[in-house]
């Protein structure tokens, strides 16, 4: 039991989760050790969404009502922390999940769509075969589910870089999250929510259901102002 009163008790109950994930097969080795890289970027932001952050949401949010077909692409570690705010968004934006993992045996991507299931997701996606494959992409990453081969807007959590930048080359708008402002996926996706996940999905759900406002959005120069909060600290 983590006491409210605990300097660090949000941060505690994250790695609870993510350690809770793993021991039930959905969270990989891999994972807890990307969750620490992201954890040092949320210290330096503050541990709370900023305004570039915010922008960022509502340019999101805009973005998924003009889309046709949309995909939320969801690992392992932002099905243990966020299965609720993932199954929230997809109802909201009228959108598909798809599971995609790196790491581990087929099975653990139907261990992660029981537990989306579990949390209220409804049209949940690649936990068998997967028989598309995303263009100039080799590999496990290359992967992909009909959700996202037929979808041209992609919501990526904690995304490889190299996915994220071939999904854009296949002509979709990207949509990331990452606490690294100055990662691939960031650089190259279409919009980049630098914001921690378990803040950032279930904000972009409440605006994607509640028919958010936002004017024109320049990635880059968000990415710009989430650089310098980082060099300077919280």
């Amino acid at each position: 039991m983590i006491p409210p009163s605990h300097p660090r008790a949000e941060s505690l109950r994250i790695r609870a989760m993510l350690e809770r994930g793993f021991a039930g097969g959905i969270v990989s080795a891999e994972g807890l050790m990307a969750h620490g890289r992201g954890e040092a970027f949320d210290y330096m932001i503050g541990e709370r969404t900023r305004a570039p952050a915010l922008r960022a949401v509502r340019a999101a949010a805009c973005a998924l009502r003009r889309s046709e077909k949309i995909a939320v692409s969801v690992n392992g570690n932002t099905a243990a922390l966020c299965a609720v705010a993932v199954a929230d968004l997809a109802s909201a934006a009228g959108a598909d999940i798809e599971v995609n993992t790196f790491y581990g045996p087929p099975a653990r991507r139907a261990r992660i769509a029981e537990f989306l299931r579990r949390n209220g997701a409804r049209r949940v996606f690649g936990a068998g075969r997967r028989r598309h494959r995303i263009p100039g992409l080799e590999g496990p990453r290359g992967a992909a589910d009909s959700a996202v081969h037929g979808a041209d807007t992609v919501v990526v959590a904690l995304e490889d870089g190299g996915r994220a930048e071939a999904l854009g080359r296949a002509g979709k708008t990207v949509i990331a999250i990452d606490l690294n402002p100055f990662s691939r996926t960031a650089r190259r996706a279409s919009i980049t929510i630098v914001d921690n996940v378990v803040r950032a999905l279930p904000l972009l759900a409440r605006h994607a259901a509640g028919g958010a406002r936002g004017g024109r959005f320049d990635n880059q120069a968000c990415l710009r102002e989430m650089a310098r909060i980082v060099r300077r600290g919280a």
